[in-house]
């Protein structure tokens, strides 16, 4: 499958926030863990092979981040 670009939309603190991401499959999950990773909370693999855990919604509501919502570009 293709890599495809999204545009994640999402609030931190009550401050509206956005970004692009090129990405091979999107969901609800992938965009709350981008949407935290963007906000400086989530942890980004330093490496293509090497598996990190991914930021929960809840965890990432923890640290003001809400209103994730996704869409292709």
């Amino acid at each position: 499958m293709a890599a495809q670009l999204f545009v994640i939309d999402y609030t931190l603190h009550g401050a509206p926030k956005s970004f692009i991401i090129r990405a091979e499959r999107m969901d609800s999950q992938e965009a709350w863990h981008w949407a935290s990773c963007d906000a400086g909370v989530g942890r980004i693999a330093r490496f293509g092979r090497e598996r990190v855990q991914k930021t929960t919604a809840p965890v990432a509501q923890q640290y003001g981040i809400e209103a994730v919502a996704w869409r292709r570009a």
